[in-house]
């Protein structure tokens, strides 16, 4: 979608990275894991990883994560995949709770900012 919305999936300025709002979109176009926000979450956080490591940068260099979610009691879902990447590096994290996102069928999006140091 970058292309047809005019944005980038992650963005390098000096040492600091953002990588933006992304969807569990598979590499056909389709949502990955309908209904099951752990997988969505953890492929919103590989497409959020292969962006870093394109600017250089990788998931120890992490410091902020938003992850957004259409229903907030299913945090615990997000959190499950959050920690299967994250437990050692423990950036800050926020969950907050979207009214809906662009495809109805994403249950989750995560945006992530690192510095690379």
């Amino acid at each position: 979608m970058e292309p047809e919305i005019g944005f980038s999936r992650a963005v390098r300025e000096g040492n600091y990275v953002a990588v933006a709002g992304t969807a569990p979109i598979g590499d056909d176009g389709s949502t990955v894991g309908p209904g099951d926000v752990h997988a969505q979450t953890v492929r919103c956080l590989d497409i959020a990883q292969r962006a870093l490591e394109a600017t250089g940068a990788s998931l120890e260099d992490v410091i902020r994560t938003r992850i957004m979610l259409t229903d907030v009691t299913q945090w615990k879902d997000a959190a499950r995949a959050h920690g299967e990447r994250f437990a050692a590096i423990r950036p800050a994290c926020t969950f907050v709770e979207v009214s809906r996102f662009i495809d109805p069928a994403w249950l989750v999006e995560v945006e992530l900012d690192a510095v690379v140091g």
